[in-house]
């Protein structure tokens, strides 16, 4: 199944939290916080959200950071995905 955003959406896959810490001490499951960095997975078109024109700024495959509590998450097929407004996109991790 695949995943069509409208407007300014963009769907994000989060990425996978570390497992160890800087200092090499291993993190349990319960205890590895969600990351904040996620890969671009698809794009809206953009257009006119709320009677402002909106420019698309990214593109799939783009690493990016986005607020803590955005988003709605979705489970298809198995896989987890948050489906975001671009302006919950903080920035881009290049």
């Amino acid at each position: 199944m695949k995943i069509r955003p409208l407007a300014d959406r963009v769907v994000i896959k989060r990425l996978e939290a570390e497992e160890k810490t800087k200092s090499g001490i291993v993190l349990p499951g319960s205890a590895k916080e969600q990351p904040q960095m996620a890969e671009v997975v698809e794009v809206g078109p953009g257009g006119v959200v709320d009677g402002k024109e909106i420019k698309m700024e990214l593109a799939k495959g783009d690493k990016v950071i986005f607020s803590k509590y955005a988003g709605t998450e979705v489970k298809i097929d198995g896989e987890e995905f948050t489906i975001l407004r671009q302006s919950d996109i903080l920035a881009v991790v290049e």
